[in-house]
């Protein structure tokens, strides 16, 4: 196998791959791409099993065939080659050669036959997803995703169309189990069977996700095989083994009759925040919110480090009433809004507070309480 093509375009591919292919080596070969040189094009492939990655690149190939090779290696050496052309070569014994400019590396390769099977994607049911609405449903469902492997059927957000009030949506939700960040977007040809019934996208496939929908504006495919979710834009496919549980029942934490409402300017509640969270306890992140009328104070204390409290105008006419909050995820939700204003509704200080913008009713947050 031979091959020829711009160092930029390779970079940019073999930085696509990095955040799949598997760092804990229990499988060496995981750690490597598959590199399929083809008529004027190549293929570059990675997988950890759960999800993978494949994508064409135009190049020169002087002879076809396959190879893989370590995928950290091979993108720190490309990263640091001059600008040009970089020409690849596959020798005897897997050992690979790389040559740009004056620069001549020799590495270490593994058999092309040992490289997991990838699916072949078929035509078949693929529904069509804005790229910017998918980019922004990540954005504000992403940050609640659990970080506890134990609690796998939270590792990841949920996908669900429903029709409500006569809307075809498609809906996202993410909980840890200490905040919820739900939203919805009404979009045109997203029936699914499975969508029906909701999925669960995996965290690592989340993010490839992410990264995708950033990347262009052209629509995305969205399509299952098996139990895989299959995504594809332009020459990329990436195929996600979905989370294998049922997602809990997230209505119930949405709380439905809440007396206090308070509409609160969102930069400068954020910045306040982050202000009193300096403060804060390292572990908790704990701050208090007192809620008055006219009048909201945010305040934390730490008895090693000392006290601090701020004072915002707000709009709010309901009675007096003080609740603890992480102020970490409070700034989660802040920092994914992009309206002026927010409301945050509260019925007690024992029940979780719930901050929706002001403007968009199709997006809701929701915060469990503190004891301070």
């Amino acid at each position: 196998m031979q091959f020829t093509i711009e160092r930029d375009i390779f970079l940019k591919a073999l930085a696509r791959v990095q955040g799949i292919v598997e760092k804990r080596n229990t499988i060496p070969i995981l750690s490597n791409v598959l590199i399929e040189a083809g008529d004027g094009e190549i293929e570059i492939t990675a997988t950890d099993l759960e999800v993978g990655m494949r994508a064409s690149y135009r190049a020169d190939t002087a002879k076809s065939g396959k190879v893989t090779v370590s995928a950290k290696k091979l993108f720190e050496i490309i990263k640091e080659l001059p600008e040009g052309e970089v020409t690849l070569s596959a020798k005897e014994n897997c050992w690979i050669e790389i040559r740009c400019g004056k620069a001549l590396f020799n590495i270490v390769g593994l058999a092309a036959d040992e490289f997991p099977y990838f699916p072949d994607v078929e035509q078949g049911d693929f529904i069509s997803l804005p790229s910017g609405v998918i980019s922004d449903l990540l954005e504000k469902t992403a940050f609640s995703i659990s970080t506890d492997e134990s609690k796998y059927n939270l590792n990841g957000i949920f996908f669900q169309n429903i029709e409500l009030e006569g809307r075809q949506l498609l809906r996202l939700v993410a909980t840890d189990g200490h905040r919820l960040a739900l939203i919805q977007r009404e979009l045109e040809g997203t029936e699914s069977e499975e969508l029906r019934k909701g999925v669960i996208f995996p965290k690592k496939g989340i993010f490839e996700l992410r990264k995708i929908a950033e990347e262009g504006d052209s629509d995305i495919r969205l399509g299952f095989m098996d139990n895989n979710a299959v995504i594809q834009k332009d020459q990329t496919v990436v195929i996600m083994r979905l989370v294998d549980g049922e997602f809990p029942d997230y209505t119930r934490v949405i709380p439905q009759s809440q007396d206090m409402v308070a509409k609160i300017p969102r930069e400068k509640f954020f910045h306040a925040l982050r202000r009193m969270a300096i403060l804060s306890s390292e572990k908790s992140r704990g701050v208090k919110v007192l809620l008055q009328p006219g009048r909201l104070e945010i305040s934390s204390s730490n008895p090693e480090l000392g006290d601090a409290r701020e004072d915002l105008e707000i709009d709010y006419e309901g009675q007096e009433i003080a609740i603890g909050f992480n102020s970490r995820y409070m700034l989660d939700i802040l920092q994914v809004q992009k309206e002026d204003e927010v409301i945050l509704q509260v019925r007690d200080n024992m029940s979780p507070g719930m901050i929706t913008p002001v403007e968009d009713k199709d997006f809701l947050a929701v915060v469990m309480p503190m004891r301070l």
